[in-house]
Order: structure tokens, then sequence, then C-alpha cells
């Protein structure tokens, strides 16, 4: 348990300095021998290489690497065809055409069917398999193989963004009852050489046969130092201003920063006695000087966020306002349920033993102190906070959602169908309420009636809180000068990997 505090304006970066000297010292300034292959620090390991299962950030990205999906989104996060091309039928039935090109292939030469494709669904679709994407795609009523090429999705009952649900890597038929956790099999640009330790994950690209090495360093300052050493070549992630302006600096490091729709939040568990009550959320979100917390301590490496999808997404809400930094209105609001400095509440918030995350989360319980609630930090290794918080063993939390392209994210994290495993409604939201709105705006029949219900929806959740919203973070990489061509996008994902060179 953690129990620290200090202003916003008052960062301690001489406690980074004196400990960047001191690991520098121990490690020795001699250069690591470069090695064949292209080494990226992870600050976590992936949890699984199956992708009916995958939820995290890492694991998610690992596997875009090794899988291929029916469809894919272009710049503007409409669906495009990756493996298929498709054609709707009627409201309720679309079928799909495989392509014949690159990617036909699973890893171990067989090729990749329409029966492959229908086996990967129909075990996501299995409630006893308890995949955590069975909720998003529930309306699925039956899939035809046509030929080997060709199938057919039939549904429940029409859904216009039934295209852009159909991104879950596919595997083998064959192997539909065997557990891909660390035997991945896919069809995708990379194929797994070996994971043979938890920290160490070695991918090949096919195109040239060159090596990855994938290797989980928690501490972001020894994953820095691990890189101006030469032990990795490329980290992305975790990495606080100041590791950023130190490695800027540095002879033979190059870094690069992108603006980015990685959307973090506060959830709370609305089952709870305290935060299950509206006035209190609302207290904490205008407790929070979220402006402050992105200048001082991200080094404005984010911009404020009010939904999980950004304003300029096609389904997204520019119009939401903010939850500007007010402790007078936090003050009234807490007084209403009898909270204040002299009569205090304990509130749990639990968040991963990431040094970055843990300074983010003191700064807001400093912020919390001065009307009386006292924040009592847990943190623990990755598995152990993801695990409790899909488990619901949580006041409050707070996590990211990457790569999010489809509004159908909305039935995924708050509809009362998708309470864990089935979903990621981590807060157990169930209200009527909610999923009227999720199925109006999915059900809609004209694209701009269709914009105007995810808009009423963001704005429904905005004023009932299940999230507090706090940012969309940037992306930055860090790099040693041997890495070439490689590109970081808004998503933050490894899709750069595909080109790069050394």
């Amino acid at each position: 348990m953690i129990r620290l505090g200090f202003q916003v304006n008052t960062l301690p970066r001489c406690v980074f300095i004196g400990l960047g000297a001191f690991c520098l010292l121990l490690l020795g300034s001699c250069k690591h021998q470069e090695s064949s292959a292209l080494r990226i620090g992870l600050a976590t390991a992936p949890v699984t290489l199956d992708p009916r299962f995958a939820t995290d950030a890492t694991s998610s990205r690992i596997n875009r690497l090794l899988y291929r999906r029916l469809v894919d989104f272009d710049a503007q996060l409409q669906p495009i065809p990756d493996l298929a091309t498709w054609e709707q039928i009627s409201p309720t039935q679309y079928r799909f055409h495989l392509q014949n090109k690159d990617g036909r292939q699973f890893h171990d030469g067989t090729p990749l069917t329409a029966n492959d494709v229908k086996a990967t669904y129909e075990f996501v679709l299995t409630a006893a398999n308890a995949s955590p994407h069975r909720a998003a795609i529930s309306h699925i009523q039956q899939i035809k193989i046509i030929d080997d090429n060709t199938l057919d999705f039939i549904l429940s009952k029409p859904d216009n963004l039934f295209i852009g649900r159909l991104t879950i890597g596919i595997v083998p038929q064959r192997v539909q009852n065997t557990s891909l956790q660390r035997n991945a099999l896919g069809s995708g640009n990379f194929r797994l050489l070996a994971w043979e330790q938890a920290s160490h994950l070695q991918l090949q690209r096919l195109r040239d046969q060159r090596v990855f090495d994938f290797l989980e360093v928690k501490d972001p300052v020894i994953r820095a130092l691990k890189l101006l050493r030469g032990e990795i070549d490329l980290t992305q992630e975790d990495l606080s201003p100041e590791l950023v302006g130190w490695l800027s600096k540095q002879e033979n490091i190059q870094v690069t920063r992108q603006s980015g729709d990685t959307f973090t939040y506060l959830g709370f568990n609305l089952q709870d006695e305290l935060t299950g009550k509206l006035l209190f959320r609302q207290a904490v979100a205008y407790a929070l000087d979220r402006k402050a917390i992105i200048h001082y301590v991200m080094g404005d490496g984010a911009r404020l966020a009010s939904s999980i999808l950004p304003p300029e997404h096609w389904a997204g809400n520019p119009e939401l306002g903010q939850y500007e930094y007010n402790p007078e209105k936090a003050r009234q609001l807490l007084a209403q349920l009898g909270i204040s400095p002299e009569h205090p509440v304990n509130l749990v918030y639990k968040t991963s033993s990431n040094p970055f995350r843990i300074r983010l989360v003191t700064v807001m319980q400093q912020q919390l102190l001065g009307l009386g609630i006292h924040l009592e930090i847990r943190s623990y290794d990755w598995g152990t906070f993801y695990g409790d918080i899909k488990a619901g063993r949580f006041q409050v939390f707070s996590l990211s959602w990457i790569g999010v392209k489809s509004p159908d994210i909305f039935r995924y994290a708050f509809h009362s169908s998708a309470l864990p495993p089935t979903g990621a409604n981590r807060g157990r939201l169930q209200r009527a309420e909610v999923d009227n709105l999720i199925e109006a705006a999915e059900n809609a029949q004209a694209l701009p009636e269709q914009v105007q219900a995810y808009r009423i929806l963001q704005a429904y959740l905005f004023e009932q809180l299940p999230y507090v919203p706090l940012w969309y973070e940037n992306n930055v990489v860090a790099m040693r000068a041997r890495v070439q061509n490689y590109r970081l996008n808004r998503e933050g994902n490894y899709d750069g990997l595909q080109g790069v060179g050394w």
C-alpha cells in the first residue's frame, strides 16, 4: 500500500536524475553488442496470444501482427477489407468473400478457408468458452458456409455497425479447442518463433525472415538505460516526460511524438455503496485539476477527454463540455453526502505498479485530500491488477482504452449484457436507459441519425459518469539511430514494424 502526495508543480526531477546517474554508474558505459534482431522494450508482457481472449493493450498489439482479420479500418475509421470483401444480402444477412491474396495461409502452411472463419466466431459465441468478445457479436444467429471462399453471417436483428465488429483474428478450425495462449498460429505478416520465458517473446517477419525480440522491462528508467546502452532498440510506452526529455538529448537516440487517441479514465464500481452514488462521482470529477496534471506531470503529453471516442471521430460528440476544476462545487456535492474534511471517507484506488501511473495517482490523492476523500493507493503487478478489475474487486481504478475504432465500444464497455467475462463492462453498469440508447444508436438506419444517436448516448454517459474521462494520451517512441523507417501512428500499435529496417 502506498500513501504519498505532492503538489503538482513540485515534481521530484532530482529523484529521476539521481536514479539515472546511479544506474548508469552500475551498468557502466560500455556499448552492448548489437543484435541481428530488432529488440523492442515492453512495459508489460502480453497476457495471451489467443485473439479470442486478448483484451489488454500489449496482447492486442502483438496479436495484430500474428493474425489476419476479416476487416480493418482506414484513416477515417471506416471498415475496409482485410481478409475479405462483403456484400449485404438483406438487413440481417451479410456475405463475405475471402480474397485470394497473401494472408490466406496459416504459418504452418495450411490454407485459411471459410471453415476457419466460421469456427473462430462460433468459438467466441459459445458461452462456455467465456470469450470477452462474445457480447459484441451475440446477435450472430447463424454462420453458413457457401464454399471454401464464401460464407454468410445471419443476424437476429439488423446492425449497421456489424462489419466493424468482425476484427477478431482468425485461428485454424482444427485448433479451436486448443490453448493458443502461448502457441499462436495465425496468418499475419509475423509468426511466433518462441515464447519460452514470460518476459521474452520472439517473432519473425515473413517477408524477409528478420527476427523481432519483445523484452519485458517493467521499470521505465531501466528500460531507458537499456535503450541507451543498446540492449534494446525501441520502446514506445509508459515513458515519463522526464525520461522522454532526457532521451531526446542523448546521442544515438531519436524520439518521435504523435498525438494519440488513447483514452485514459477513472472507472468506478457502480455496485459499491460509495462509488455507486452519482453525487460522489461528480464530486471526484470536479475535484481533479486535469489541466494541471497534463501540463505539470505529463509535460503537455495529452489532451482533455470527455468520451471514449475523440470528438473528431465520425461518431464522436464535439459538443460535450468538460468537468472543469471546481473544488468548491466538489465540496458542495460531498456535503450533500455528509462528507467533509471533518467527516472524511476512505476510497481504495487500484493501479498498476508502473512508477509513472503511481505518480499520477499520488497527485490525484493530493487534490482529493482537502475535500475529505482519503485516497488509499494500492499498486499491483499488471496481472494481479488486471485480474482484480475484471473480477470487480475495486472501488476505483484507472485504465486506458487503446486503438478504439468503432462505436461498438459502447456496447462492449457499458451494455448490461457485457459484464465480464463476456464483455468489458467492468464497472457493472446495469441501466435500461443506457442499454436502450446503445441499441437505438446501433439500429439507426441513416448515418446522420446514427451520429446523432451516438451523440445523445455520449451526453448521457457524460452526465452519469460511469467513467470520469481524463485525457487522450500522446504516443511517444524512443529508438536507437540504427532503427529506420519506423512510423508511429495515432493508435500506438506496432504496425510500424511491418516496414521498419535496421
